[in-house]
């Protein structure tokens, strides 16, 4: 069964756009029940049940449990990739529109997507052989993306971090829990929490109103002296 994931379209902004039924029903009812029972926690019949299968009618889209969510995750990671790349590509030459619009990508996916990214993250540990190599595989390019950026920024002194690896890592992370607490009835939607979120990820790299460029403090004076608060 073929899963369509986001195109490159010449409509620069599709990556900002998502439809609520992007997933076939078999493989919406599996991750609906990975998200409720877990993923041992569910069973080919339920997963049939819930799709309003027959089990053998089941098979004959699916070998296995495992077959199913090996489908959800790479469709997740694909269609993250493919976001990913249109939001750079966006950007252009410039570093740090690169680094906003991906961030603004990576926390936009997490809020629209939250349930397929949760699993897609927790249930790593399920996948089995060369489904799991793969997807780990998939995962690091994500990451690598947002370290290249970030080091290309840090070599034309556009960015400002300590260490630069261990950063990339914390906003990667930071976009990537959002899948687990975020809920549309909240009080932002996806787009606000993008991009609130991209401006966070900014001034952790020195850019931007209220990062450690712009915010340095100086003691006010009187004549030459300093004024001390106690």
């Amino acid at each position: 069964m073929k899963v369509e994931t986001a195109k490159k379209v010449e409509d620069a902004a599709a990556w900002r756009k998502y439809s609520e039924n992007m997933l076939p029903p078999l493989l919406q009812a599996a991750l609906d029940c990975f998200v409720e029972h877990g993923y041992h926690g569910t069973t080919i019949r339920t997963v049939a049940a819930r799709a309003k299968l027959s089990v053998p009618g089941l098979y004959h889209h699916y070998a296995s449990k495992q077959a199913l969510l090996v489908a959800i995750v790479q469709f997740a990671m694909k269609d993250l990739l493919v976001r990913s790349e249109d939001a750079v590509a966006e950007a252009g030459s410039s570093v740090e529109e690169q680094f906003r619009l991906l961030i603004e990508c990576l926390a936009l996916f997490h809020a629209h997507r939250s349930e397929l990214a949760f699993i897609a993250a927790s249930e790593i540990r399920s996948l089995e052989g060369e489904s799991r190599t793969a997807h780990i595989q998939s995962r690091d390019k994500q990451q690598q993306m947002v370290d290249d950026i970030i080091n290309q920024g840090m070599r034309e002194g556009n960015f400002d971090a300590e260490h630069p690896k261990d950063t990339s890592r914390a906003i990667v992370t930071m976009c990537t829990g959002i899948a687990q607490w975020y809920r549309r009835d909240g009080e932002l939607t996806p787009e606000e929490l993008a991009l609130r979120y991209a401006n966070i990820a900014r001034m952790t790299l020195g850019v931007g109103p209220g990062s450690r460029r712009e915010s340095v403090f100086t003691a006010p004076t009187v004549g030459d002296a300093p004024i001390v608060v106690n």
